[in-house]
């Protein structure tokens, strides 16, 4: 099992302005329905093949945290630059 965490500064100040974009950025990076989420009040929760992860607005960052098994391990870098390209491009939108 591998963690990864991903931290991005933001100016934004609530997970209601993030959110269409965070909606829209996943759907974009990730086609074809392998990764899931939800939201649960302001904490965004994914999942897909061997993985399972938060996104939330922590103070000024906005923060991702994975928790990655078989096979999402096998694309640990892939998933940490999709991921990290969506969030750096909603936090400076």
């Amino acid at each position: 099992m591998s963690d990864l965490t991903i931290e991005v500064e933001t100016t934004k100040s609530s997970m209601d302005e993030i959110r269409p974009a965070l909606d829209a950025g996943l759907k974009e990076e990730f086609p074809g329905g392998a990764l899931k989420w939800r939201w649960e009040g302001d904490v965004m929760h994914l999942s897909g093949p061997g993985a399972t992860a938060t996104i939330a607005l922590e103070g000024n960052r906005l923060v991702g945290r994975a928790h990655l098994k078989p096979p999402a391990t096998l694309m640990k870098p892939v998933i940490e630059k999709k991921i990290s390209n969506v969030m750096k491009k909603v936090a400076a939108a």
